[in-house]
């Protein structure tokens, strides 16, 4: 590969994984962020996004087609994020000790019921061959989507114009700034808050599907590797703009592909040290974006990290 592209290689390595890895990372922000938005945080969705999928996975082996995996994936999203939102209505509940049980409680289910899972072949989703044009087989492998990313930019698109221009949006963006406000205006505030996670068990669900039927592509008990917890913090680097969650999953995407490209360029030796770059970058951004004035800019009110 490096003899043919030389330095190009390493970019090229670096954008095809930017838009692999970027994908779940994308999904759960989002997913998260109306939760939030909401005035409610989940960090439950590392346990989520490993039983997406494994039942995402299962769906697919079962039924033999790979959109039903994904669908029974965000179901089983939703499940789980109705149990969190339940849980959290109930008095003296607070939610980040909830979302730790729900996510130790996610992944304990899905190693459990996965056993069976590892060792048969699954149908995996397709890709989108942008690269067909090129007779580069490095450029063709890097333009390989999947539909799920072009799906969670339209999903982006469609949630920032949720919340600036519709009265559902508006309604969520009360409730998660003041409940006192959203009651005063005859608005309840539980189903609201149920629903928002919900749908972000529904993301992150979908972000589970997209891990075991595309990339990595199959079903083990460390397909995560914290990605939950990671697309959690991206919500508030982001400060709870979707467009933002877009470009933080694809940064923090790009920047978790630097290590396998030099190791596919022939770097052997200390190259799995820039498997730490997205940690470190993240750090780094964080430290030069925040202040102590601005530490909270955007957040939700009702948020239980702003209290």
């Amino acid at each position: 590969m490096s003899a043919d592209l030389g330095l190009w290689a390493v970019p090229l390595a670096v954008l095809g994984g930017m838009l692999r890895v970027s994908t779940p990372f994308l999904f759960v922000s989002l997913g998260e962020c109306v939760t939030e938005k909401s005035g409610r945080i989940n960090l439950g969705l590392e346990g989520t996004l490993v039983f997406g999928a494994m039942a995402g996975y299962g769906g697919s082996l079962i039924t033999g087609s790979p959109w039903l995996g994904v669908l029974v994936a965000g179901l089983a999203g939703v499940l789980f994020g109705l149990m969190h939102g339940l849980l959290c209505s109930l008095p003296r509940v607070n939610d980040i000790a909830v979302g730790i049980a729900m996510m130790l409680l996610g992944t304990g289910v899905a190693f459990f019921f996965g056993k069976p899972l590892i060792q048969p072949a699954a149908p995996m989703l397709p890709a989108i061959p942008f690269g067909a044009w090129s007779s580069l087989p490095q450029l063709r492998s890097a333009l390989e989507v999947s539909p799920l990313f072009l799906i969670g930019i339209v999903v982006a698109a469609l949630l920032a114009f949720m919340f600036k221009r519709t009265r559902l949006g508006l309604v969520i963006r009360m409730v998660g700034d003041s409940a006192d406000a959203a009651r005063a205006m005859g608005y309840s505030i539980l189903p609201v808050r149920i629903g928002a996670t919900a749908f972000g068990g529904f993301m992150a669900g979908v972000a589970g599907a997209y891990l075991s039927l595309y990339y990595p592509g199959s079903w083990n008990e460390h397909i995560s590797s914290g990605q939950g917890l990671i697309a959690v913090a991206l919500v508030i680097f982001a400060r709870w703009n979707p467009f933002a969650c877009f470009g933080a999953a694809l940064l923090f995407g790009g920047a978790g592909a630097l290590g396998p490209a030099l190791q596919s360029v022939g770097v052997t030796e200390g190259y799995y040290l820039f498997y730490a770059a997205p940690y470190v970058l993240t750090l780094v951004i964080l430290f030069f974006t925040s202040s102590r004035n601005r530490a909270l800019e955007g957040a939700p009110r009702e948020l239980s990290i702003t209290k």
